[in-house]
């Protein structure tokens, strides 16, 4: 047996550079979490949700103020509010695509902010481009080795630090948690839990040989106590997990995501950043407007986030829901009946701590001579003042610098949509 073997049936992903050298401090973290349950007390969380494909942000925060945007969508733009199918009006000028209904109840309570106009200053409409750049917080430069999340985590680390402070609900880490500090990526929660049991007594036996020396004191010394520690998370009980106050989390991926991030904020493991993805959005053909592939897509997004903000109720107050994409897409609908890729996009933020019910950006229309080369969105609002605002007033990040190198931001450029 060697350490990958043990990591893959583990039903963990680690990452992170050297990482896999240190397996057993981790582990030996693991087994001092295992002792005091609970015992990380309250933690601030960020979670991140990624649209990978690019959704259609113009049609997910519909500007039916804008007479141009029923000119150049005449096949696919959701109606105004107060008609057959019509846009969940927000303030007037913009509103939620009907799909995204079950959101409104947040807007209304303030829990929820959309920033609009926003995403990368880089032009490039390649998806991996543009997600790598956007990951990493660096656009237009491919040479950096970590990503912003991650050199947010290594911002504010310290010695109790738990093994679950960053966790992404994928097969592989995002490239957004590449970098020196420990995260895991896993499918799922209960798999995970099930197979650290199963694997437990398989593995003991034979561990000490796996690290030899490497391990001395630490893992000779806790013997099965390290491997029982990675029974920690079921105090989770992911497999009877019962949402609280009516949640209905859709049965999707994105869904289970977002539900087993609930359970790891609620069992107090020491969760801080969370990472999950939906995938699909790319609607070149038969995009549709209030009704076909987009609100589908929208349905599931919009109702697997509304059961998160539900299912944890006063718990949001430490939590804070951020959404993203790689870039936005055409202004002006294809002869296909969708959409091209884009440039700037719309962006949502849940959660007790923001300043919702409004929609931030500058907003500079849809006419040709408003657009980013005559074609797309204009860009108003750079997502690294977005994702900085997030990590500094919630996660306490203070050295801004480091988190966005190449790249100057402070309080005065944030959009204020946060409290702090």
């Amino acid at each position: 047996m060697d350490r990958r073997f043990f990591l893959k049936t583990s039903g963990i992903g680690l990452a992170s550079f050297g990482m896999m050298a240190a397996a057993p401090d981790f582990l030996h973290q693991f087994a001092n979490a295992a002792d005091t349950k609970n015992g990380y007390g309250k933690k601030k969380v960020l979670v991140t949700i990624f649209q990978r494909g690019a959704v259609d942000g113009l049609n997910m925060v519909v500007p039916h103020g804008d007479s141009e945007y029923y000119n150049i969508r005449r096949n696919i733009a959701v109606p105004a509010p107060g008609k057959t199918d019509g846009a969940v009006n927000l303030d007037g000028f913009f509103g939620l695509h009907p799909s995204l209904k079950p959101l409104e109840k947040f807007w209304a309570s303030k829990q929820l902010a959309v920033i609009h106009s926003a995403g990368s200053p880089d032009n490039t409409r390649s998806h991996f481009d543009a997600q790598d750049y956007m990951e990493s917080g660096t656009p237009g430069f491919k040479g950096t080795r970590d990503g912003w999340l991650n050199r947010a985590m290594q911002a504010t680390s310290g010695k109790d630090d738990s093994p679950f402070r960053a966790v992404a609900m994928t097969q592989q880490l995002p490239r957004a948690l590449y970098g020196r500090s420990p995260s895991i990526a896993m499918t799922n929660l209960a798999d995970f839990a099930i197979k650290a049991g199963v694997y437990t007594k398989n593995v003991q036996g034979g561990f000490e040989g796996v690290y030899g020396q490497e391990t001395k004191d630490s893992l000779g010394e806790t013997g099965k106590e390290t491997f029982e520690a990675v029974n920690f998370l079921k105090q989770a009980n992911p497999a009877k997990y019962k949402p609280e106050n009516g949640a209905v989390y859709p049965p999707t991926p994105l869904g289970r995501s977002l539900m087993q991030i609930a359970q790891l904020i609620k069992a107090g493991v020491g969760l801080e950043v969370a990472f999950a993805e939906a995938g699909g959005w790319d609607t070149h053909v038969n995009e549709g407007g209030a009704r076909g592939q987009l609100a589908n897509l929208l349905r599931d997004f919009g109702g697997a986030i509304a059961a998160f903000g539900t299912d944890l109720g006063q718990r949001m107050d430490d939590v804070v829901l951020l959404t993203m994409s790689e870039f936005g897409r055409t202004a002006r609908e294809n002869g296909s009946r969708g959409t091209d890729h884009g440039h700037a996009n719309a962006m949502f933020v849940l959660g007790n701590s923001v300043k919702g019910g409004k929609v931030y950006g500058d907003w500079k229309g849809l006419k040709p001579d408003q657009l980013n080369e005559g074609r797309d969105l204009a860009l108003t609002t750079d997502f690294r003042d977005v994702f900085a605002e997030a990590a500094s007033k919630h996660l306490g990040t203070k050295d801004l610098a480091k988190l966005f190198p190449k790249f100057t931001t402070s309080p005065a450029n944030f959009r204020g949509y946060l409290l702090g």
